[in-house]
Parts: C-alpha cells; sequence; structure tokens
C-alpha cells in the first residue's frame, strides 16, 4: 500500500517546464580553436571542418543564452526551423552547417529571434571581437600558459576585461574562449559558473592546417 501511494504522488507531481524562449539574463559567445577541435574529435569524423584546405582558426561554436546560474536549452518556440540554405550560410564562420543546425536547436531556440535573426546577431558578435591574428602565424605544435591566449584577447580587443572572458581546456589543449556579452552584445562580467578558467601551463596550441 505505502509503494502505492507513493508511486500515485510522484504521478501527481507536476513535470519540469521547459525552458522558454527569450527568458535569459546574458549570452556566452564560445570561440573554439579549430585545429585542437578537428585533433580531438573532428579528423575522427571525416569533418570538412578539419580538411587541408579549409584554413579555420577560431571559428563560432555558439552564442549561448545564458541565466546568472546555468543556461536553459531546447527551448519551446514557435519559429520555424532554419534552413539548409541558412545553416550553410554560417559554415565560413562556423566550420559546418551541420554545428549551425545543433547549435540553433539547443541554443538559438531559447534566444527568443528567429533563426535568420539568431544568425545574423551571432555573426555580429563574431565579427565584434579580434580573434588574436599571433596564433594563425604558427607553423608548429606549441605548448603555452592558458592565461597566455586570454592576454592575447584582451591585448587585441581593449574593451574586455579579464573577468568578462575565459579560456576553457579539453584533454590538455585550448580548447575554447569564452566571452561575455550582454543582450546588445556589450562585454559584461561572466556568471559564476562561467569564470573557470583553465590554470594549465603548458597547454597543447596546434597550428592552422
Amino acid at each position: 500500500m505505502l509503494r502505492l501511494i507513493t508511486l500515485l504522488c510522484a504521478l501527481a507531481l507536476p513535470a519540469k517546464a521547459q525552458d522558454v524562449s527569450g527568458a535569459f539574463d546574458y549570452y556566452v559567445l564560445s570561440l573554439s580553436w579549430s585545429p585542437n577541435w578537428c585533433a580531438l574529435e573532428g579528423d575522427s569524423r571525416n569533418s570538412p571542418q578539419c580538411d587541408a584546405d579549409a584554413d579555420f582558426g577560431w571559428v563560432l561554436h555558439g552564442l549561448w543564452p545564458q541565466f546568472e546560474t546555468g543556461w536553459p536549452a531546447d527551448c519551446r518556440h514557435t519559429f520555424r526551423n532554419p534552413s539548409r540554405a541558412e545553416t550553410t550560410a554560417m559554415a565560413d564562420i562556423m566550420g559546418t552547417s551541420g554545428l549551425a543546425w545543433y547549435q540553433w536547436n539547443k541554443h538559438g531556440s531559447c534566444s527568443g529571434l528567429s533563426p535568420d535573426d539568431y544568425f545574423a546577431l551571432a555573426r555580429l558578435a563574431f565579427e565584434r571581437i579580434t580573434r588574436p591574428e599571433v596564433f594563425r602565424r604558427l607553423e608548429d605544435p606549441i605548448t603555452l600558459p592558458a592565461s597566455l591566449v586570454e592576454e592575447a584577447f584582451i591585448r587585441d580587443n581593449p574593451f574586455l576585461s579579464p573577468d568578462e572572458i575565459t579560456i576553457i581546456c579539453r584533454a590538455s589543449r585550448i580548447q575554447e574562449a569564452r566571452i561575455c556579452l550582454t543582450r546588445d552584445l556589450e562585454p559584461r562580467r561572466c556568471g559564476s559558473d562561467v569564470i573557470r578558467d583553465c590554470s594549465l601551463d603548458d597547454a597543447l596550441f596546434d597550428p592552422v592546417r
């Protein structure tokens, strides 16, 4: 009898509400170093992003709606899904159309914007940040402090402060630079769950292919 009562109570509980499109506090602009991603994942997937003639350095991983703590994902919305032409048009800065599709479904759906407006905003955010040219000049893999990558971004984007950008590592490699932005794409302090800089002093950094 006790088990039956427990089951009935569980069934009476409301399901977790799906995240609502447009309800968020700020954006995180995520820039991925393509050669390192290719070494970790892309090569094994035969991703066109990793082709020898692709020439990708920093690419747009995504523009992510964010709460002060946590983030929404896969939000309920009323927009049509992006067309193949719209996702293909983002491949020049995202590496592949598949990533653009995935990012819309998981993150763009939470922006409150239509797919074309979301992609336009993501491109604008990407273009407003100067990606340090020094990393494209590398000819061989190197190891370097992750803090040096952050310093390079701040040097080339003097409007950024250290609490508005964070560097992420994965498998001993530099993975991403994440920059926190207001809804108007102005730099702002990152939330406590985003400020988590990689502390490696010998992070691996591969050159552009």
